[in-house]
């Protein structure tokens, strides 16, 4: 299996990045087919997504989102692809988010 690893720093305070990551998960549902779970936490919120073949994580703080992809073997082809779009799709919601 592949790994990716995402980091993207903000200064966005939690309430803020948290509709950011909902937003994101509900963007990967529809675009890509994911199954996506969120559970909030005191300082810190994780979704969890995946299809076949695609398997993450995305922590989400006050200051920062650490996305993690496993990929499986069919998917490696496209690493560097997926990645891309990861990184485009949270930088969109990123940019359009104003920073505090």
């Amino acid at each position: 299996m592949a790994d990716l690893h995402i980091l993207r720093k903000h200064s966005l305070g939690l309430t803020k990045a948290r509709k950011i990551a909902f937003q994101w998960a509900e963007k990967v549902e529809n675009k890509f087919g994911m199954t996506c779970t969120y559970e909030e936490g005191a300082a810190e919120d994780e979704v969890r997504f995946s299809r076949s073949g695609v398997q993450g994580r995305m922590s989400v703080t006050q200051n920062k989102f650490e996305i993690n992809v496993q990929l499986g073997f069919f998917l490696d082809a496209f690493r560097s692809t997926i990645e891309r779009e990861i990184m485009r799709n949270l930088d969109h919601f990123l940019e359009d988010m104003p920073q505090t």
